[in-house]
């Protein structure tokens, strides 16, 4: 009310001038030339309006003039760290969503953290100049963005000031801030320089908006006055943007200018259409435009080649042209809770969270390409040297290569991945470029992930191979000599051709012997791989192991040899035969999960094929009860374990081990029969069986009832009837097992229930296990003959084609071994897939055995990172990969655009398809890698 009040009297003042204006409107007419305008018949009616929208206008003026005062006041009269930071907090929640074409400016991440620590103290104190002081944390000095500029290679570019340095990463080196955000910043601290980014659109819809840091860099080639000049320009400004700009450069008229498409130094397209966007032309990033004046055509043939030493002075930058992430994840929040902060004491404006988790968008069936790529990605060494400065290792005169252009998009891609935020990504500029070097890939069909990746390594190895005059291949003989030397000259002689990351990082060694079978001629070669293809063996029989439970001997675990094609009744049968099944008694299998039976397997036409390698299985010796209705009932076994999540000393039943089952009659069951059986049951796995007590400790028998209710079972209540359900396939006892009860019985069957296809390294080649990965490797590394006709050796004694027999072993292991299974089989009227399931270790895959060089000190156990799946039919499959990243210690599945976390239960399973394993290596340990020493920062599980 008073606020009104003040308002009426201030708004009365100047009624009050405005009536002195009107009788005094003699003199204003007077003034009329330099306050109002004065038409011809203006009457005094008008004047006196004309006076009265004059003085509101100045009373509006004069408080407008008083608010800038009482602002410009606010900023001269330094805010305390709590007002800075409460006001940069709301800006950035008022501006929670983006707009195309919105600004955004670069600040240095030095300066940021420094804000950062002053605003986020607890306690502050004001110093005796009255400055304010947090803590230890001083107020920050002027912003210097100096760091951010590269200010040798500024001068180069023509349409810009400033060049920013090349290998800058969002959230280690720059933080980008709203144009609010950043003109308090300047208000307060002044300094610079100055740095605006746009924001763009990266997709179909609105939504989907990056900041484009780094802006195409594109050489202007004009060949008729040899001249050349490097431009920036964005990505979505037009085809008719860039022919202006070319023509500004070079000072000529539009009409007079053509530009061209001049990729890899080759005409692609005439850019005539000007108005398609530079992404929609598929202009990539520090790319060749080449620009014609009409009257002057140079003799330069379409789809032909010029010179490529006149560009050698192009400098090629980092090709991760945009923070992909969503433009801000708001960090009001972690400023209102100064302990929430980015790294040790600040806020994150971008991209919270463990880097790493960005999907692709999938452009139409390009699921093979996401899957791979991002299995690539996620491999800690090139994700370290792609986010370094690799452009010196690229070699642009490499007939064998793509020009450095598939290392160029591989790297932006790579990149984006790994910037802050978790917006999917766009491969699209990635797939065009390899579509240029692959015609394969080109279109929108399903293709092989494994093929991709083939093509991927190779052609990455070649763009990055640091060798630039290969030398001529030798020729090696064994001749006699130790396998050692040998695979040294081989290794040696491959290197000296072939040096790059890839080679470092995924290159390993084979020993490849051929036997003669005629004259015994022993022929020994060493040859370089890059990845492991393995058979998946269709085997006739498959080994199952089972939990098997009798009244007259300790539960053990039970291995039987089954049909692979097999039912339930083949194994039931088996089990019958290794079991000693006696007359009277039959085989009940149950599927046991969370210590409880999961479901019986009593269907015995059920296919073996639906039971997983990774499942648990139990069978129980119970007797043949024919005439009367039964129902099973299973007891399990319960302890007493401590509430942690309680502040109490408070303690919970809780499930363990594997449950015992039996049958009981449906009619006329009474308490003492339960205690009957559970005791029988009991007798096999006692400590001492001299000791003829037969109580029971102190053991409680509860019965679950419906509503998941408990029924105590006393002994003493023994001739009591329990009520059996109708509609019911077993009742549920649950054992309430005491501590004393603990040491009288053998209870390490209950914690160690074995998978029904056992796993562990075996300690000799065994081919038992078709189902296992060793076994594959065993399939592989077999010694098998040559194919007839196809596949025949001129053997060098008898000079004639002879079908040798081929031993492969593996000599020598890469740090990074990538295994592909062999899931799809092709014949010539059918294309088949095994859906078989590789029981694959994700821990300690252990190579000892099956690396040959005895003399290796590489360690060669392994552990899993990353792995391709295929899912579905070859006619309509999908990929999708697992991840594990390794600084946090979790698997994550990157479906297309959709990443989600797993459980490490959800990494195995048939849809495997390639796998990545890295090498366990020690903390900070120098390793030799690939003949190169170099020093290697672990990764820990």
């Amino acid at each position: 009310m008073i606020i009104y009040l003040i308002d009426l009297i201030f708004y009365f003042g100047y009624v009050m001038s405005f009536l002195r204006f009107y009788y005094l409107s003699g003199s204003i007419m007077s003034h009329t030339d330099t306050t109002l305008p004065k038409r011809p018949g203006t009457s005094q009616r008008t004047v006196a309006r004309l006076a009265l929208r004059f003085t509101i206008r100045e009373a509006s003026s004069q408080r407008g003039k008083k608010e800038r005062v009482r602002e410009a006041k606010m900023e001269v009269e330094q805010l305390t760290p709590e007002e800075e930071r409460l006001l940069i907090r709301d800006i950035i929640s008022a501006e929670s969503d983006s707009k195309e074409n919105d600004t955004f400016f670069l600040i240095t991440h030095k300066w940021w953290q420094s804000w950062l620590d002053y605003v986020n103290q607890d306690s502050s104190s004001t110093s005796t100049n009255g400055s304010h002081e947090i803590g230890s944390s001083r107020r920050p000095s002027a912003i210097d963005n100096s760091n951010l500029i590269d200010e040798a290679t500024s001068e180069e570019v023509s349409n810009v000031e400033m060049e920013l340095h090349d290998t800058l990463v969002e959230g280690r080196d720059y933080i980008l801030l709203p144009q609010q955000v950043w003109e308090k910043f300047q208000s307060w601290y002044g300094g610079g320089p100055v740095i605006p980014r746009k924001a763009i659109n990266t997709g179909l819809s609105q939504a989907d908006l990056a900041i484009e840091v780094y802006p195409l860099r594109l050489q202007l080639i004009l060949i008729q006055k040899q001249e050349r000049a490097i431009v920036r320009i964005s990505k979505k400004d037009t085809v008719g943007e860039l022919h202006r700009k070319a023509c500004d450069v070079f000072e000529l008229s539009l009409e007079q200018v053509y530009i061209w498409d001049y990729y890899g130094q080759k005409k692609h397209a005439l850019m005539d259409n000007l108005d398609k966007t530079l992404d929609d032309a598929n202009i990539q990033m520090d790319q060749d435009i080449l620009v014609e004046i009409i009257n002057e055509i140079a003799p330069i043939q379409e789809n032909g080649y010029t010179d490529h030493n006149n560009s050698s002075s192009m400098q090629l930058i980092d090709n991760s042209n945009l923070s992909t992430s969503n433009y801000y994840t708001s960090p009001s929040s972690e400023l209102d809770n100064p302990n929430s902060i980015y790294s040790a004491n600040n806020i994150v404006t971008r991209g919270a969270g463990p880097l790493g988790l960005t999907g692709l968008l999938n452009l139409g069936n390009t699921c093979f390409m996401n899957s791979a790529i991002q299995c690539l990605v996620h491999t800690p060494e090139f994700a370290r040297y792609f986010r370094e400065d690799y452009h010196q290792e690229i070699n642009w005169q490499n007939p064998l290569g793509n020009v450095g252009e598939l290392a160029l998009a591989f790297g932006e891609l790579l990149r984006k991945l790994w910037a802050p935020g978790r917006t999917p990504v766009s491969p699209r500029p990635f797939k065009n470029k390899l579509a240029r070097f692959a015609s394969q890939f080109s279109g929108y069909n399903q293709h092989d992930s494994q093929e991709l990746l083939a093509f991927l390594l190779d052609g990455l190895h070649e763009d990055l191979n640091r060798v630039k005059d290969r030398p001529r291949n030798n020729t090696i003989d064994a001749d006699g000599r130790p396998d050692d030397d040998v695979a040294d000259e081989h290794w040696a002689n491959h290197i000296a051709r072939n040096n790059s990351i890839i080679v470092d990082v995924c290159q390993g060694q084979f020993k490849s012997t051929l036997v003669c079978p005629v004259c015994q001629k022993v022929s020994v070669t060493f040859d370089p791989f890059m990845y492991l293809s393995l058979p998946i063996q269709s085997a006739s029989s498959r080994s199952i192991t089972v939990l098997l439970f009798s009244n007259t001997s300790s539960p053990a675990p039970v291995t039987v040899n089954v049909p692979k094609q097999g039912r339930v009744r083949d194994l039931v049968n088996a089990l019958s035969s290794s079991g000693s099944v006696k007359t009277g008694e039959r085989i009940l299998l149950a599927e046991i999960r969370g210590h409880s039976v999961y479901q019986f397997l009593e269907d015995p036409v059920l296919l073996l094929s639906s039971i997983k390698d990774d499942e648990h299985l139990a069978a129980y010796k119970i007797p043949k009860l024919e005439k009367i209705p039964t129902i099973y009932i299973q007891f399990i076994h319960r302890r007493e374990e401590p509430e942690f999540a309680n502040s109490s000393n408070s303690a919970a039943w809780r499930p363990f081990g594997v449950p015992f089952v039996s049958q009981i009659s449906r009619n006329n069951t009474k308490i003492s029969d339960l205690y009957q059986i559970f005791r029988s049951m009991l007798l096999p796995i006692k400590q001492t069986q001299t000791n003829n007590d037969s109580s029971l400790n102190g053991m409680k028998l509860q019965l679950l009832e419906k509503g998941n209710s408990f029924t105590n079972l006393s002994e003493e209540d023994g001739e009591k009837s329990i009520s059996v359900p109708t509609n019911s396939i077993s009742l549920i006892v649950f054992v309430n097992w005491g501590k004393e009860n603990f040491r009288k019985y053998d209870l390490l069957f209950m914690e160690n229930i074995p998978e029904v296809v056992k796993f562990a390294p075996p300690l000799k080649r065994t081919r038992g296990e078709p189902l296992s990965l060793y076994a594959c490797l065993d399939a592989f590394l077999r010694e098998e003959p040559l194919e007839p006709d196809e596949d025949m050796w001129l053997c060098p004694r008898c000079k004639e084609q002879r079908q040798a027999s081929k031993k492969l072993d593996l000599w020598r292991l890469p740090d990074v071994l990538v295994i592909h299974l062999k899931r799809f089989s092709f014949s010539r009227s059918t294309k088949h897939k095994l859906e078989t399931f590789v029981n694959f270790p994700i821990y300690g895959l252990d190579l000892t055995n099956y690396v040959a060089n005895k003399k290796s000190s590489q360690g060669l156990v392994y552990d899993l990172y990353a792995l391709s799946n295929h899912y579905g039919s070859m006619a309509s499959g999908h990929y999708t990969a697992h991840i594990k990243l390794l600084d946090e210690n979790k698997w994550y599945s990157f479906d297309d655009s959709h990443v989600s976390q797993i459980s490490i239960e959800e990494v195995r399973s048939s849809a495997a398809y390639v796998l990545f394993y890295r090498r366990v290596k020690g903390e900070n340990s120098t390793a030799v890698s690939n003949g190169n020493y170099r020093a290697i920062t672990s990764f820990k599980r």
